[in-house]
């Protein structure tokens, strides 16, 4: 299982170095610097730079990855031959548009020693159609993350569109990543204020299962961690279920009764997550 707690990861674009260096000062989970969307392509050698010197900075102290630019373009290569060489400072490498496993084992055979993990964006029908493909086998692979944007546009959808219509893809999300073994965040809401509209989505998301959620406004952070941060309640119960889980096997039983509740394996997987979204561990 991948040990990184993502219940909030900021996105700053890496061509604007104040607005990351302000990023990386934040309390989000992890930072992740953009060399994709949020920089023009005159850009894009010079915010890889500034990205290499900033994970160097920054990355030994807080989780800190990078957004490359996607398989269909001209820099893919050199950013993750850049990324190859960042060392341990870099948490991980965010492959934007993934579409197939083959995608993931070349960003793999690319870095080659480097540490780095890789999260995969999935904001294409094919990756959608394929999701279960691309997480299945993937040793590096630690997240999948929902991208509304650009699938949005690709299947006609608005972003008016009631949060609805997006339960079966978040699913399918879900459960291939949960199949697999690895975390399922959500992609940013497209707004930047921290308002109803925000959080009812994130509500939505963190109540189908998802470990967290990508914010692209330092002003969202605060709110979508204590979302995705189980309450105090949910962590004290989650120890009950398991101490008394723990002095059922000593007792040679498979099963516990806790304040009128049956308690079996699936209520353990289901406090071992809570306690995991509560440390981080």
């Amino acid at each position: 299982m991948p040990t990184i707690r993502r219940r909030v990861a900021l996105v700053a674009p890496a061509s604007d170095e104040r607005k990351a260096r302000k990023a990386l000062s934040s309390a989000a989970d992890e930072v992740i610097l953009d060399l994709e969307d949020a920089v023009t392509p005159d850009h894009k050698e010079s915010a890889r730079t500034t990205a290499a010197r900033l994970v160097a900075e920054f990355g030994t102290t807080r989780p800190t990855s990078i957004r490359i630019n996607g398989f269909d373009t001209p820099w893919v290569d050199a950013d993750l031959a850049a990324c190859a060489q960042m060392g341990p400072a870099l948490t991980s490498v965010v492959l934007p548009k993934t579409e197939s496993a083959a995608q993931l084992a070349h960003a793999a055979e690319q870095l080659g020693d480097s540490p780095a993990r890789l999260q995969a964006l999935i904001e294409t029908p094919v990756g959608i159609r394929d999701v279960d493909d691309i997480c299945r086998d993937a040793p590096r692979l630690d997240a999948v993350i929902l991208g509304y944007a650009d699938l949005g546009a690709t299947l006609g959808r608005p972003a008016s569109a009631p949060r609805t219509v997006w339960h079966p893809i978040q699913d399918a999300l879900l459960v291939a990543a949960r199949a697999a073994g690895i975390s399922v965040i959500d992609g940013p809401h497209l707004t930047i204020a921290d308002d109803d509209g925000f959080r009812s989505a994130k509500i939505w998301t963190r109540d189908l299962g998802f470990d967290g959620t990508w914010v692209i406004h330092p002003a969202q952070i605060d709110t979508a961690t204590d979302l995705f941060t189980p309450s105090a309640e949910a962590v004290a119960d989650a120890r009950r279920v398991l101490v008394a889980l723990t002095e059922a096997a000593a007792r040679g039983e498979g099963a516990a009764a806790l304040d009128g509740r049956m308690l079996d394996e699936a209520l353990a997987v289901t406090a071992r997550r809570v306690l995991a979204n509560h440390t981080g561990d």
